[in-house]
């Protein structure tokens, strides 16, 4: 490989929310950050914003635009023109913005359980219901329930499906099949789904994103995508996303929440790092991809060696690997309590992501393979004698 992922990045110190919010000697595997190195044409370009030593309020230009339009199309096969979208700090605001415009205080809000956990918040802090779609678990794989999704859209109080694809923490790539499914009952009873795309840069062998907007024309104007380059490209801590929806009016009344909230505008390095990941960083990407991949294939080698009583589910997108820990016969908060003090490891319990999750942990793998191995070793020390 060109790029060294294998490299272990001291992250201590750098009041990283994953590694300084956690004593010294406990291994975080929690938050959804990645510990490798950005690209280092992104590394580049941020330097030679730092150079320049003025930073004052950033216009955002069109090479901006340009580049969102390029990667969407090349990378995803569907059209983003600068009309069409809107920057913002992050996922979360533009999920919290899209809210508020879209619904009032009292409607319902539909998420498929278990889900990322933000999109509660997001729904309860603009002051609207969640209805949960539960997905169905059998044979150690998720699908949608579509008979409960149509029973749930019919409500008159329904406005909005809130849909993660790729979704977290199940690790699903939608199916055209699936997503075809999901359109047709959304504009049968008039929902407009509002999709989060974060992780739609890493999808795995055999498995393919698609987008919302690409899948059918007729139902593009009621669909609004949440994307980001933060997940692609360990951007988090840069807070820059993107909102692209079609339908101006629809458009217009998220651009008004944005400004509302206050979150209507992003930083110098923002624009920078943007427009390097996305005009130079598509090698890089490809062999994390493959880097991560393997990763997933150690963990569920290692895990199906010495605690074979446990399902690994999976891994068709993201780098957060879900695994069915019931036959453990402990709860998911449990498990996790019990990896933070008798294992020094911090993971994530599954009912993080609704009642659905229980018996669950997800598991961070976006690390380089030595980390990920004394992750599970410290995981199995503490549950292979169990």
């Amino acid at each position: 490989m060109k790029y060294n992922f294998d490299e272990t990045v001291p992250r201590r110190g750098s009041n990283s929310l994953k590694w300084d919010s956690t004593d010294p000697g406990i291994l975080p595997m929690w938050v959804a950050d990645m510990d490798f190195r950005t690209a280092p044409q992104i590394i580049s370009a941020l330097e030679k914003r730092v150079q320049h030593g003025v930073f004052g309020y950033a216009r955002v230009p069109d090479e901006y635009y340009e580049v969102i339009e390029q990667w969407c199309d090349e990378r995803h096969e569907y059209d983003a023109p600068k009309e069409h979208i809107l920057f913002t700090t992050g996922v979360v605001p533009a999920l919290s913005a899209t809210i508020k415009a879209l619904t009032a205080p009292g409607d319902r809000v539909i998420v498929q359980t278990p889900v990322y956990n933000c999109f509660f918040s997001s729904i309860r802090n603009n002051g609207c219901e969640t209805v949960s779609n539960p997905l169905i678990y059998k044979d150690g794989k998720y699908t949608i329930d579509f008979e409960d999704l149509e029973s749930k859209a019919s409500d008159p109080r329904a406005k909005l499906l809130l849909l993660c694809n790729p979704h977290n923490p199940a690790g699903r790539v939608w199916t055209l099949k699936e997503l075809d499914k999901i359109n047709e009952i959304c504009h049968q009873y008039r929902l407009i789904i509002v999709s989060d795309e974060i992780h739609c840069d890493l999808v795995y062998p055999l498995n393919m994103h698609h987008p919302i907007l690409g899948v059918a024309e007729k139902y593009l104007y009621n669909r609004v995508a949440l994307i980001s380059p933060s997940k692609t490209f360990n951007l988090a801590g840069i807070q820059v996303a993107n909102i692209i929806s079609a339908n101006g009016e629809i458009k217009d009344r998220i651009d008004r929440a944005l400004n509302i909230n206050e979150v209507c505008e992003i930083s110098a390095f923002a624009v920078e790092a943007q427009i390097a990941a996305y005009r130079y960083g598509g090698e890089w990407l490809d062999e994390l991809t493959v880097y991560l991949y393997d990763n997933y294939l150690y963990l569920k080698d290692c895990l199906a060696e010495y605690l074979p009583q446990l399902t690994v589910l999976p891994l068709e997108a993201t780098y957060l690997v879900w695994v069915d820990c019931s036959k453990l016969g402990l709860s998911s908060e449990k498990i996790a309590g019990i990896l933070l003090r008798e294992g020094q490891l911090r993971i994530n319990a599954g009912t993080m992501y609704g009642k659905e999750g229980e018996g669950f942990i997800r598991f961070n793998i976006a690390c380089p393979r030595q980390t990920l191995a004394d992750g599970l070793q410290r995981f199995i020390r503490v549950f292979g004698k169990k």
